[in-house]
């Protein structure tokens, strides 16, 4: 298998777990070793092709097949494509398993106590203080994937241990070599 196959690393999991924080440590690496890279953030693609879109189960589905159709083009096009998205239905992330090809689950998983303490977006705060109603993880419901290639616990690996795990999964599947 060439490492110049495209492939979606599709990042998964609560809010401030450090999907984004992975992504971009991994991006780097990752052009370092002459790879194209892509990052489609969740917040990032709310701004441009979601803005019609709200928090609702229908619109975070919307959103999701959104960034699947996105990361389906570019990966089949050889670009590495890494998606930190909360993705929080089982069933969205099925369908994206089914529809990309070199589809590789990241869950990135963190205690719930440790999420209200880290909160670098102030989203937990919010929620405990009721001025928003459906966080995921919190209010609303987070599915966690049954059987990812990749989990991750940001609370009992650095970012470079999390990255470096990553990379060797990616080895093993002859998609890096440093």
């Amino acid at each position: 298998m060439s490492n110049r196959q495209g492939y979606v690393l599709w990042f998964t999991g609560p809010p401030g777990a450090g999907k984004t924080t992975l992504a971009e440590s991994l991006k780097t690496l990752l052009i370092s070793a002459g790879r194209q890279v892509e990052i489609l953030d969740g917040d990032e693609i709310r701004k441009g092709l979601s803005r019609d879109l709200g928090f609702s189960k229908e619109d975070r589905e919307k959103h999701n097949e959104r960034v699947i159709f996105v990361a389906k083009l570019l990966s089949r096009n050889g670009v590495v494509t890494l998606v930190p998205l909360i993705s929080p239905y089982r069933e969205v992330r099925l369908k994206a398993r089914n529809e990309i090809s070199n589809f590789i689950e990241i869950y990135v998983k963190c205690p719930l106590d440790i999420l209200i303490k880290r909160d670098p977006k102030g989203l937990y705060k919010k929620a405990l203080a009721g001025e928003i109603t459906n966080l995921t993880g919190l209010q609303d419901p987070y599915e966690e994937p049954l059987s990812p290639e990749i989990s991750i616990d940001t609370n009992e690996k650095t970012i470079e241990e999390s990255v470096d795990t990553i990379l060797e999964y990616l080895k093993t599947r002859g998609f890096y070599n440093s």
